[in-house]
């Protein structure tokens, strides 16, 4: 008996929806969304005393039917409930048998009596597709695109005698996106949150909280079912009216205009941003213009001159076809099978059988239409392929295009080996002849997986350091752009295929992103040092290399992130099980600096994208070419739209909207300390977005007399002067033990005069010009500063003598603790130099720490001891021991202090990409 009290209290106590009060509920109504309301209102604790459906089709019941039969729910399939407009006295009484309490009317296509309606003691609710009493009618989601509206949303009304004009029980809203189409918008908002609000609204009911609005008659329309005789498309009008026209109504009943006597079939539009791309003239009859055939699709043009993009098109035979393939759509030859292809195509046939449940046998010429598939059958078609196949990019109107089986096939074989995603990039690219190739830069803003220009067009020069030449115009993102970019990404990550990817999967496409980089390495490179100043050869080894080893780093990763089994105090005479898993985190921003362009991108997103997240991206202002090339592999590998996306543009406008915006989730930032703290404060004020910064740093380098001075000479020359000294993790200040001071300085000095300066795609260059004009004039000041305060300038401090951005190697002795350059980081080719008494080990230390930085330090010394125990000592995240510069994509970086928080590379580097849910199941 206790245990039987204790099994009941647990019930009660763990499972808030049991201390509510249930009905007793009639579900009326048909399709997907009604079987997903039914279930969770049984879910919730409801009674379904009798689902009341549509008769079987072709000898297939309706998805409510097949639940409610599985279930055991009375069901009833009555082809109507009214003769001549009178109720039909036997469905009545079967109705009203099942002694229902309310009516749930998700989705009904047939019409319900006033008798039935009124009957139960709450009466009858009603799900409809808009924010009423705008749109009331059948096709309410059409009209809402139709009208160009910017919120879409739906009603929860009570049902009275009138058409959608019941009183308002519940309503939702949401942004209309500018490329949304009815199953767009259906899917990611009218769907899921329906079925949420039905089963919110049943249980207000149940609790006597439910309102009855009644609806305004301002602002009401009523808009009648589009049928295709009235869906021909007005060409007489602006881009963005034809565009809603096209999108509202695609898939049903499809806007059409007439193309050489024969009625065409618009699906897929969007808007034209950029210019308008190459390809053949078509005569449209009533167009204001030819459209054009181009490789992307047919661009038709409005009467205010914009343009929009027609991305498929059906004949008056049913035949769909690519627009792009409208002047060759009799040249598409099959494809050979391989062994392993023709094995997945049997698994399609079974799936095809199992559908198509009435066609004795599934053959070549079967067509999916005419065997009696409808809509829902090609979702449910699309999601089995892609559950069998993953990775493989299939989507609904591909079975629209290919409906017999001999042709779906065709079409899932060359989406698996992914012959048709290239062709859908259309790239404006800049082109140089430099470095002995042609290098092809893209330039205007990456956005779901498209190039396009920035919102309101504007551009600005990004330039050659070398010679201060214009390299070429980029696109100038604006707040506008970052929001659709953040949209694409969350939609990506929602509803697309990267977050349903098998983790394997995923690695599989940055293994072959890697591979990609690899094959433009040398481009990249070239693109690199042109855009930044880097020396190619270094650019080829650290800039690029480094990148393609971090992708492969971070790939071999997808499959192995896991959580945890934990053990935890039994709720006795029951068990548990408690488990941790990590998840990704969503929309991720990343805000990356000028001095390793492809290789800070690299570091952030390989392991952001590892962990399942999608991505928006802004390179530095002054440096955004290799991530606009970039962009480009990531589509020829695969990568799905809206996962990455690539916006140039200023830090105080892209990055500030990307810190406030509420849909980021994660940003993770490398820069300056004063920029860190606004992002962080930024984020906080905003969602409490989580944050990781790497940011500026004082490496302190101690050099002690029992070094290997040849290997601390070269090194310390390192710590400074690699890539120009626009290094992180630059030793910022070197200290000296008193007793090889004077030589090391020597031989530090003989062997800058050595350095060569000059072009950085020389072969032979060592050293080359500052990332920008700006920044080479901070370091000019900054070395007045030091002279000014008195420490000694030994070499350099001034501007090489020939165009372009180049600045001399530069040494500084006799820094005292209280100079501006010893405490602040220069950023550039400038080495610090400053005595410590010799054997004076927790003096220099204490020296060494006195900074408000702690990013990186190293020492040099024979000692292992020694070097043991000031490894210890120095604040820092990390500490190099008689080497300098050495990173790896396997080991953690990031600093402490004000250097910021956050690891990127190794495994660490996940964790600032994931989150961890604990779950508990008693059993």
């Amino acid at each position: 008996m206790l245990w039987t009290a204790s099994q009941v209290f647990r019930k009660f106590s763990t499972s808030s929806h049991y201390y509510q009060k249930k009905l007793k509920l009639a579900i009326i109504g048909q399709s997907l969304f009604g079987q997903e309301v039914y279930s969770s209102l049984r879910k919730q604790g409801h009674k379904v005393v009798g689902v009341f459906t549509v008769p079987d089709k072709d000898g297939k019941a309706d998805p409510l039917a097949v639940a409610a039969e599985k279930d055991g729910t009375p069901l009833f399939k009555f082809p109507r409930w009214r003769n001549k407009g009178q109720p039909l006295p036997e469905v009545v009484d079967a109705y009203k048998s099942v002694g229902a309490e309310l009516n749930v009317m998700p989705f009904c296509s047939q019409f319900i009596p006033m008798n039935v309606i009124d009957h139960p003691k709450h009466g009858s609710i009603i799900y409809h597709p808009s924010i009423l009493p705008l749109h009331r009618g059948a096709s309410a989601i059409n009209w809402t695109l139709i009208h160009g509206d910017e919120k879409a949303g739906f009603t929860v009304f009570w049902a009275d005698d009138g058409l959608d004009t019941g009183p308002i029980l519940l309503q939702r809203e949401c942004a209309v996106e500018p490329d949304d189409t009815v199953d767009t918008l259906y899917n990611r908002f009218l769907f899921p949150e329906g079925i949420k609000a039905m089963v919110e609204s049943v249980q207000l009911i149940a609790d006597g909280k439910a309102p009855r609005i009644p609806q305004p008659e301002e602002g009401a329309s009523y808009e009648g079912i589009q049928r295709k005789s009235n869906a021909r498309v007005d060409l007489a009008q602006p881009a963005k009216a034809i565009h809603n026209w096209i999108r509202g109504h695609d898939k049903v009943p499809g806007a059409w205009a007439l193309i050489g006597g024969q009625s065409v079939t618009f699906y897929g539009s969007s808007m034209l941003s950029g210019s308008v791309p190459a390809g053949q003239p078509l005569e449209i009859e009533g167009a204001s213009q030819p459209g054009i055939i181009s490789k992307n699709g047919l661009v038709l043009f409005g009467n205010d001159g914009k343009a929009l993009l027609v991305k498929n098109l059906q004949f008056e035979d049913g035949k769909m076809i690519p627009a792009s393939k409208y002047f060759s759509s009799g040249e598409n030859s099959s494809v050979e099978l391989t062994n392993e292809e023709k094995q997945m195509a049997e698994e399609i046939r079974n799936i095809w059988k199992a559908i198509l449940s009435n066609v004795p046998a599934i053959v070549d010429t079967t067509d999916f239409f005419k065997s009696g598939a409808a809509s829902m059958d090609v979702v449910r078609l699309v999601e089995e392929v892609k559950q069998k196949c993953a990775g493989v990019q299939l989507q609904n109107e591909d079975v629209y295009m290919a409906t017999t089986f001999q042709d779906f096939i065709q079409i899932f074989v060359r989406k698996l080996r992914g012959e048709d995603q290239e062709e859908e990039l259309t790239i404006d690219y800049a082109t140089k002849e430099v470095n002995n190739m042609t290098v092809k830069m893209p330039y205007q803003c990456f956005i779901n997986g498209k190039f396009e220009d920035a919102e309101d067009g504007k551009t600005y020069s990004t330039i050659n350091p070398t010679d201060g030449s214009v390299i070429c115009k980029v696109s100038y993102a604006a707040v506008g752009d970052v929001d659709r970019a953040v949209a694409a990404a969350k939609e990506a990550f929602d509803n697309g295929p990267w977050g349903r990817m098998n983790p394997r999967d995923r690695g599989s496409l940055l293994y072959k992103l890697a591979d990609l980089m690899e094959e433009h390495q040398e481009e990249l490179a070239t693109i690199e040092s042109i855009d930044s100043g880097a020396v190619y050869t270094l650019a080829l080894k650290t800039h690029v290399g480094m990148s393609i080893q971090t992708f492969r780093y971070f790939a071999g990763w997808c499959d192995k992130i896991q959580g945890k089994t934990i053990p935890i105090n039994q709720a006795r005479p029951n068990r548990n099980l408690t488990f941790t898993k990590k998840e990704p985190l969503g929309v991720c921003a990343i805000v990356i600096p000028w001095n390793y362009p492809l290789m800070m991108l690299a570091w952030k997103s390989a392991a952001c994208l590892a962990a399942g997240n999608t991505l928006v991206l802004k390179p530095a202002q002054v440096t955004p070419l290799t991530a606009l090339k970039f962009a480009e592999l990531s589509v020829k590998a695969g990568i799905p739209k809206g996962v990455i996306n690539i916006l140039p543009g200023s830090g105080g406008m892209v990055g500030q909207r990307l810190s406030d915006h509420p849909d980021i989730r994660k940003l993770g930032f490398t820069g300056s300390t004063p920029v860190g703290k606004q992002i962080m404060k930024s984020c906080a004020l905003s969602n409490l977005k989580k944050v990781s910064l790497e940011l500026g740093g004082k490496s302190p380098l101690i050099i002690f007399s029992d070094c290997d001075m040849d290997k601390a000479v070269r090194m310390g020359m390192s710590s400074v002067f690699f890539n120009k000294g626009e290094n992180c993790i630059a030793a910022g200040r070197l200290f000296v033990e008193e007793s090889i001071h004077d030589e090391y300085i020597r031989r530090v000095v003989e062997e800058i005069m050595k350095m060569k300066i000059g072009d950085p795609l020389d072969r032979s260059t060592d050293h080359g010009p500052q990332n920008h004009k700006a920044h080479l004039d901070k370091l000019l000041e900054y070395c007045e500063i030091g002279v000014k305060e008195g420490a000694t300038l030994v070499y350099g401090g001034k501007q090489v003598d020939r165009p372009g951005f180049f600045m001399q190697p530069t040494v500084f002795t006799d820094v005292e603790d209280h100079m501006f350059i010893a405490k602040e980081e220069s950023f550039g080719p400038v080495m610090v130099v400053s005595k410590f008494r010799n054997g004076d080990v927790d003096g220099v230390l204490q020296r060494a720490n006195d900074t408000e930085y702690g990013l990186a330090s190293g020492v040099f010394t024979r000692d292992i001891n020694k070097a043991m125990y000031v490894s210890e000592q120095l604040e820092a995240g990390t500490v190099f021991v008689n080497t300098y510069n050495k990173t790896d994509v396997a080991s953690p970086f990031g600093g402490f202090k004000q250097s910021g928080f956050g690891k990127d590379l190794g495994e660490d580097a996940l964790s600032e990409y994931l989150k961890t849910k604990a779950v508990t199941v008693e059993y």
